[in-house]
């Protein structure tokens, strides 16, 4: 009797731990997707392209660019800051280039301060979270379609919303898909390539 009991106890506690492993595999992933969804910590919203009406009250964006120490990418927007109506749609664009002398893959994550203005910060078009194939030297010009949505001009929480920054960190992609690209490179360059 005592035998079964402690048997029972240890497949429990087997069970409490995987289930806390699961939980904890699943949490960055989760939390990212409730991030998206409510603008939680600044993460803006992905919009799809639409009429929306265009109000005269208008917000300064900044850009904000950074790189990871390990990443040997110099990274920066094309314009420093834009002024925008609320609801109209904007395109800029970031420049990254590979200073090293091996080709890299990069992604980037992204946020937007204050972070009260995430879920009316909306983008239609970005680079972020695509991993990026760099060749040595190379420089690519990426851009983001973003606009402020007109909705929030009807908060009066917001009316001190007269900036935000929009701003991008690259890292290096060290995921399967990266390899896959990087491995394509070397199979191009030692002729193996298809």
């Amino acid at each position: 009797m005592t035998a079964d009991r402690n048997t029972r106890v240890a497949l429990s506690l087997v069970g409490v731990v995987g289930a806390m492993v699961g939980l904890a595999y699943a949490s960055a992933p989760l939390y990212d997707l409730f991030c998206r969804a409510t603008g939680f910590g600044g993460t803006p919203q992905v919009a799809a392209a639409g009429e929306r009406p265009l109000l005269d009250r208008t917000v300064k964006v900044r850009f904000d660019s950074n790189v990871d120490i390990n990443l040997p990418w110099r990274f920066q927007p094309l314009e420093r800051e834009v002024k925008v109506r609320l609801g109209e749609e904007k395109l800029v664009h970031y420049r990254v280039t590979n200073v090293s002398q091996r080709p890299i893959v990069g992604t980037s994550t992204y946020n937007v301060t204050p972070e009260t203005s995430g879920p009316w910060f909306n983008k239609l078009q970005c680079f972020c979270f695509t991993e990026q194939l760099l060749m040595p030297g190379q420089s690519v010009d990426m851009p983001v379609v973003f606009f402020v949505d007109p909705e929030m001009d009807k908060d009066r929480r917001y009316d001190n919303v007269r900036t935000i920054t929009l701003s991008y960190t690259f890292f290096e992609a060290k995921t399967e898909r990266a390899k896959t690209l990087l491995g394509s490179v070397a199979a191009g360059a030692t002729g193996k390539g298809g």
